[in-house]
């Protein structure tokens, strides 16, 4: 790959952000590695060398976001990006009906203004500044199966990443007129952090909810699933393909090949999909504890 090409990953410190570096990097790209900690900055230089380039970077800082575009526009000296890698995310699972705002309002920040506001900030250096040297970079959003189907206690998760991937339809559609094009990694099950993370919440704070039951049975599952899922170095190849095909597609699903991850809840009937999760955590009436009809 020809080493004078650049990316922009989010969120590079761990998972698939750290993963995706380490790829771009190995094929001779140039990796601006997004990181909120100087502690990660430090980690990521020592670990993948100089074709990765640690920058301070957080999302929901329009500050942090602006310093970060002015330092790899100095860096690029007047060439075109040649990729944003939109991959920063937060996870944080709960019943919608009792989660607090504030959780759901970071999830939406993160996931999709965050996405959204450091888009914004790189386009110029994409290549809607007509006067850089190069052709059109492309954007790449990691999202999620959840993106297309909305498993429950991950609601806002969910929905922000619906909502990521209607936001960069139609960024998608609008870029057109700068050759810019947008596209949709979304991963399923992945052996990464950020569901770590997610299993540190404290779900303690839902015992005395009706729910209580069903969103234990769905923690054992999702801590089931993430332990056999893909590395996160299969999601970098992925995104690497997003960003090097020729004709690349729109959106790319990387699915371990359990058909409940994916290809039943799409052909199935929506209300047979609803009965099958609530037999599976128990959130039928009679058995979740909540008032039935």
């Amino acid at each position: 790959m020809d080493g004078g090409r650049a990316v922009v990953v989010t969120g590079a410190s761990s998972g698939i952000g750290r993963a995706t570096a380490e790829v771009l990097a190995g094929r001779g790209v140039l990796v601006f590695a997004g990181v909120r900690r100087q502690e990660d900055a430090r980690s990521l230089s020592e670990a993948l060398g100089e074709r990765v380039v640690p920058v301070m970077l957080d999302v929901t800082d329009p500050g942090s976001i602006a310093g970060a575009a002015e330092e790899v526009d100095r860096r690029l000296g007047g060439r075109t990006l040649f990729g944003l890698v939109n991959n920063a995310g937060v996870a944080i699972p709960g019943p919608l009906s009792y989660q607090p705002m504030e959780e759901i309002r970071l999830q939406f920040e993160v996931n999709l203004f965050g996405a959204l506001a450091v888009s914004r900030a790189f386009l110029p250096l994409l290549g809607a500044d007509r006067s850089r040297i190069g052709a059109p970079g492309r954007i790449v959003n990691v999202s999620s199966v959840g993106g297309k189907i909305a498993a429950p206690f991950v609601g806002a998760y969910a929905a922000a990443k619906h909502a990521l991937e209607g936001m960069g339809e139609s960024l998608r559609r609008e870029l057109m007129a700068f050759g810019i094009d947008v596209i949709v990694v979304a991963p399923g099950a992945v052996v990464t952090p950020i569901w770590e993370k997610a299993d540190r919440a404290d779900l303690s704070r839902y015992d005395r909810t009706p729910l209580a039951g069903p969103l234990r049975a769905f923690r054992e599952f999702a801590l089931w699933e993430s332990r056999r899922g893909y590395p996160p170095e299969r999601i970098g190849e992925a995104i690497l393909s997003a960003l090097t095909a020729r004709r690349p597609r729109a959106r790319y699903a990387v699915v371990p090949g359990r058909p409940w991850n994916w290809t039943l809840p799409m052909l199935l009937p929506t209300r047979l999909v609803d009965r099958i999760i609530a037999a599976q955590l128990g959130l039928s009436p009679r058995t979740s504890g909540a008032p039935g009809r």
